[in-house]
């Protein structure tokens, strides 16, 4: 029987299948930390999946570190305004450009192979960057390095999604975004601990080592199995579901839950199949794709233009705007940043499971919206004492206090849920298409509002804030409208999230048929005396 939510308060209708594989997991008790096989599983997704956002992270706090380094502002002749800008926007563009081929190198090579060809571009970028001669050639290495970044995103949030056990799949998801303030706080200690160094190599050093997440994940990869479905869409379920008794049955073949999980995913996969054409217009084909589409690309706008990248590119100048000017207490500061990212990142990551989504990203954008209305007035009264040659010490620190504040605001929605969210909308047929939908409406936003923060800021000093506080208010109207409800299903009880009950039904009554079948014999066999499965 279909589970149909009209759920009041402007939330659109939701479809999903009967939640049968979802009632055997809540059977399931035993911890994944007891089970050898998917323990070995998620500690082999750190190095090879989970980690790859820790690239992005480097780089965003890279510039935004170097920007304080005085050796790579002597050596660039001090970058300002555009320029400024465009170093920092010129990884997002890169991204940007790289975006269309994606869906198809995803589902010619795989996730696997989309992580490797990825990685590989991006070990390229970072040597290009570390022995840059002029800044044209920076900025053309950074094009590189995020030429390279979508296919790793893509390829891995979907692995993670699609190779977790279901009890852990928000957790894994969640902790993916989480990587990325691994990164910056890698990158920040680096840079600070480089700062002292009187040569061209106090930034050639942190911008060489961008590409050791890169190289982690070249070596580690292939430990990795393959998406059981990218295997099934290809037509080798037999090592599909070789892996799914590996490392969600602890190699039970007998496991009623892995023989409804195949069958759920088959039967998913192959009504997807007959409603796509495989092509970009199947994003707007109908109603309920047209739905995810908007709902994908506003949140790529959101996770860009709710203002953390003023914070994360242009930390430093955001200091000397408050009236703190040292260089050693700004790269001080900056790394006591990044270590508070990372741990209310982790936090919020680590106990998304006992939230609905739609309540977390309430609080996110409420939350942000109520922080940056304070950080504007705050900043009004910082700035203003120093044009006028003196010094507010208690706005500068009501200052200081929202841009910490701000972060774990930002953690409870963008950080932690993005990728949980994106893989629960979109169906496995055009997760790779829709994924890199959002990448491309985030990679837009951020290469636009790294290349205007500079000229806003300094234009309009602290009334650049105003731009975001009106955008936060557009996101609390927007996410309480739109944004579906997703926890709580198995992929492929949420495929037909937007759609009519018919293809929902079709495939929970494909499940159905195999557990029942399970169900008779295990029986038959205990009747006979033999041991239960």
């Amino acid at each position: 029987m279909g589970i149909i939510s009209n759920i009041r308060g402007g939330k659109p209708k939701q479809t999903t299948g009967d939640a049968v594989v979802t009632r055997l997991v809540e059977q399931d008790t035993v911890s994944w930390i007891k089970k050898p096989n998917l323990r070995n599983l998620y500690f082999l997704l750190v190095p090879a999946a989970i980690g790859i956002e820790i690239t992005s992270g480097f780089d965003s706090q890279l510039i935004n570190a170097l920007q304080i380094v005085p050796t790579w502002v002597k050596y660039f002749h001090n970058p300002q305004g555009s320029l400024k800008g465009i170093i920092a926007a010129a990884y997002s563009l890169g991204a940007i450009l790289s975006l269309p081929f994606i869906p198809m190198v995803d589902n010619w090579v795989g996730r696997r192979g989309s992580i490797l060809v990825g990685s590989t571009i991006m070990v390229v970028g970072a040597i290009l960057q570390g022995f840059s001669v002029n800044v044209t050639m920076y900025i053309f290495a950074r094009l590189i390095l995020g030429f390279g970044i979508p296919a790793c995103i893509v390829a891995g949030s979907s692995l993670i999604g699609e190779l977790g056990y279901p009890k852990e799949r928000p957790v894994l998801t969640s902790l993916f975004n989480v990587s990325y303030f691994v990164g910056q706080l890698i990158a920040a200690g680096i840079v600070f601990g480089t700062n002292s160094i009187k040569s061209n190599w106090a930034w050639r050093v942190p911008s060489l080592l961008q590409l050791a997440p890169s190289l982690l994940q070249i070596v580690f990869v292939f430990l990795l199995p393959e998406s059981p479905r990218w295997l099934i869409s290809h037509d080798r379920i037999e090592e599909a579901e070789a892996i799914l008794v590996k490392y969600h049955a602890e190699g039970n073949p007998e496991s009623e839950f892995v023989k409804g999980e195949i069958e759920q995913i088959r039967a998913t996969i192959q009504l997807e199949s007959e409603a796509a054409k495989k092509s970009w217009m199947d994003l707007l084909a109908t109603s309920g794709m047209r739905r995810r589409t908007l709902i994908t690309s506003m949140l790529g706008l959101f996770t860009q233009w709710s203002g953390n990248t003023l914070i994360s590119y242009f930390f430093g100048d955001l200091m000397s705007m408050i009236g703190i000017k040292d260089s050693i207490t700004k790269q001080k500061l900056n790394v006591g940043y990044a270590a508070w990212s990372l741990v209310t990142g982790g936090a919020v990551a680590l106990v998304v499971t006992r939230f609905k989504r739609r309540t977390l990203y309430m609080i996110c954008t409420i939350s942000l919206l109520i922080v940056y209305t304070g950080w504007t007035v705050a900043m009004k009264y910082a700035t203003t004492a120093e044009k006028a040659g003196g010094h507010n010490g208690a706005a500068s620190a009501a200052s200081a206090f929202f841009i910490f504040a701000y972060q774990p605001c930002y953690n409870i929605g963008f950080n932690a849920l993005t990728y949980t969210y994106m893989v629960e909308v979109w169906p496995y047929m055009e997760r790779s298409r829709g994924i890199a939908v959002f990448q491309l409406f985030g990679r837009l936003a951020g290469f636009f509002t790294t290349y205007v923060n500079p000229v806003g800021l300094s234009n309009i000093s602290w009334k650049w804030l105003i731009v975001y506080v009106c955008w936060l208010a557009y996101e609390v109207v927007f996410v309480w409208f739109m944004f579906p409800e997703t926890a709580n299903r198995t992929l492929e009880e949420l495929a037909f999230l937007f759609e009519g009950e018919e293809r929902a039904h079709k495939a929970a009554q494909a499940v159905e048929k195999v557990t029942a079948v399970q169900r008779e014999d295990s029986i038959t066999i205990g009747e006979k005396g033999e041991k239960h499965v």
